[in-house]
């Protein structure tokens, strides 16, 4: 079987890796991929958001199966256009695609499945934006204004603040570029990613993993595109993993075949595990960024066939998957200024690691890696269990030099020291670890 993997960050050099330890996967194909990924497949540059420029480069390379790895590509209907060359493709369509792309749409299928989740309202006329900020946020009852952008934002269009004035400002600047605002109502505990492969009604569950969207230690700072994650959760019951599954993502999966827009490929539903019981924060089309870096490094099942088996409709039909023993922690370095714009250009030292997964990089003429976005770096550790994990990837993290870099210091921290739990009608979890 030959991959061709679209995208390139950290997750899809993850999943080129987890690929190539399928034994049916002959030949690995990336576009336009990074400086690391050139090491594990073949590499060619095209424009990820044309489908007709995936679909002719798939067929010039003989691809068996394409998989898209961003949101982009998967919103604008790349998948779409894979299919409809008879290619099979890991991915949802343009219309399923919606899930992530347009929370108001994903909201209105969350409350017809009877799934819980925040309470929201959609802004789209500033006159109204102060009323409705005062029916979500302090005084009323609520911790905290929730304020979204109702589309893709790369994981940086929330804004979480007791501040009024700060969740106004926010709500303000992104009416005046145009895009509608999601209010939601704060949900409390702790987060969990949880990824499922889907095709139609059959959803099959991978390991639940917490990233961190904050740029600082102690969840400082303002939202990031994620700057860590680790799995599996040794503070999780299994009975609240299976209940997600069963209570949310299944009936989601339903009710989108129930509308025609049927979800074949990655379904991400990031949770809030409250003191009421698990509730959806949003729900993803794809694979996360950065927690499929530690997900997959604990994947011990043929990756290529399962996603194939998604892609072609065949999905009831796989085996149990099998994972490995341990823990796996992921760690983001970022350039220096990330979140803001980012310093790029600079030589990274240390890049070649194991464990190492590339995002933001590029080769130079003269050899040498050099940053080319924000974040980038993912380092994975492996170990026995999360403190294991935790020195394995700190200790690659010391080895590698960027100038003016960044990295948080407390991924898994929490967990690996037993401070976070789970109890109903317990806020604990949400203490020791805020939102």
């Amino acid at each position: 079987m030959h991959v061709l993997v679209v995208g390139s960050g950290a997750r899809e050099h993850a999943l080129l890796l987890a690929l190539r330890r399928d034994p049916e996967v002959d030949a690995l194909s990336v576009a336009p991929g990074n400086a690391g990924t050139a090491a594990v497949a073949d590499q060619y540059e095209v424009d990820i958001t044309s489908g007709d420029a995936v679909v002719a480069l798939a067929r010039r390379i003989g691809a068996d199966l394409v998989v898209i790895g961003p949101e982009v590509p998967l919103v604008l209907g790349v998948a779409d256009a894979v299919r409809a060359a008879g290619i099979a493709c890991f991915g949802p369509t343009r219309d399923a695609a919606r899930i992530e792309g347009s929370k108001s749409f994903a909201k209105d299928v969350m409350n017809a499945a009877g799934v819980r989740t925040a309470g929201s309202e959609i802004v789209d006329n500033p006159a109204h934006l102060d009323a409705a900020l005062d029916r979500f946020g302090p005084p009323g009852g609520q911790s905290a204004w929730v304020v979204k952008d109702d589309g893709l934002a790369a994981g940086k269009g929330v804004v979480v603040t007791a501040d009024r004035d700060a969740a106004r400002a926010h709500a303000a600047s992104l009416l005046d570029a145009g895009h509608p605002v999601l209010l939601e109502s704060f949900l409390d505990g702790p987060e969990v990613s949880l990824f499922c492969v889907v095709d139609g009604e059959t959803v099959v569950p991978l390991l639940p993993a917490q990233d961190f969207k904050r740029v600082g230690d102690g969840d400082s700072g303002p939202n990031t595109g994620g700057m860590g994650a680790y799995t599996p959760l040794p503070w999780l019951p299994a009975e609240v993993t299976t209940s997600i599954v069963e209570d949310i993502v299944k009936p989601v999966a339903a009710e989108l075949v129930r509308r025609g827009s049927s979800f074949s490929g990655l379904l991400y539903a990031g949770l809030a595990i409250t003191s009421h019981g698990p509730a959806v924060v949003e729900f993803n089309c794809r694979f996360g960024d950065p927690e499929t870096q530690a997900v997959l490094a604990l994947v011990d099942s043929p990756l290529g066939q399962l996603l194939r088996a998604a892609a072609t409709g065949e999905l009831a039909g796989v085996p149990p998957l099998q994972w490995r023993d341990g823990s796996a922690v992921a760690v983001v370095l970022a350039a220096e200024n990330y979140p803001g714009r980012p310093r790029v250009g600079d030589v990274i030292h240390g890049a070649d690691a194991d464990g190492v997964l590339h995002a933001g990089t590029a080769r130079r003429d003269d050899g040498a890696v050099v940053s080319s976005g924000g974040r980038v770096l993912s380092v994975v550790g492996t170990g026995a269990d999360l403190v294991a994990a935790r020195e394995e990837a700190y200790r690659t993290m010391a080895s590698i030099r960027l100038p003016g870099s960044h990295f948080r210091s407390d991924i898994g921290l929490a967990a690996a020291e037993g401070r976070i739990s789970v109890s109903e009608g317990d806020d604990q979890a949400a203490r020791d670890e805020p939102r």
